[in-house]
């Protein structure tokens, strides 16, 4: 995996090659590239431990940085995933918030290490670009959700 020009680095406390395991394993053109370890002792660790991991999540390139407990994550990054259906957006939901992650409304849950992620089905997406009454009526659906529900999203977009 190539150094990108542009890529996302993430503050982990000590987890970032756990996190981009789980990310590789769960998404699709997700990856795993380098593993950098500390060359020696530092205040905050040892020789070997893990410093940073280059990773990549649904084809976006990624820095993960054991940066210690400085810094937490917050709603104000997420990663936004574009679903095709009802299974998809189970099967991705399901990984985040069964691996130690947590609900949160209209579509979003965090995962363990408290990246927020956005699992969004298209036909949401469609709807509220279409604008009108259509857009109005499934945001509206969208609003008393959690996990979004494609079926009760498109039943919204038909008035």
């Amino acid at each position: 995996m190539a150094i990108a020009k542009n890529t996302v680095c993430l503050w982990y406390d000590r987890d970032a090659e756990a996190a981009a395991r789980f990310y590789a394993e769960t998404f699709p053109n997700s990856a795993i590239g380098s593993v950098h370890r500390a060359p020696g002792d530092y205040p905050a660790g040892k020789a070997g431990d893990v410093l940073t991991v280059e990773f990549s999540v649904a084809g976006i390139p990624c820095i993960g940085l054991n940066g210690g407990p400085a810094f937490r994550q917050s709603e104000a990054f997420s990663f936004q995933i574009a679903t095709d259906d009802q299974d998809e957006t189970d099967r991705y939901w399901n990984a985040i918030v069964q691996n130690g992650g947590q609900e949160s409304a209209c579509g979003w849950c965090k995962d363990r290490w408290g990246i927020s992620w956005q699992i969004t089905p298209r036909t949401l997406t469609e709807a509220l670009a279409a604008g009108g009454d259509e857009a109005r009526r499934a945001f509206s659906a969208m609003m008393e959700m959690t996990k979004i529900d494609v079926a009760a999203i498109e039943a919204a977009r038909r008035g």
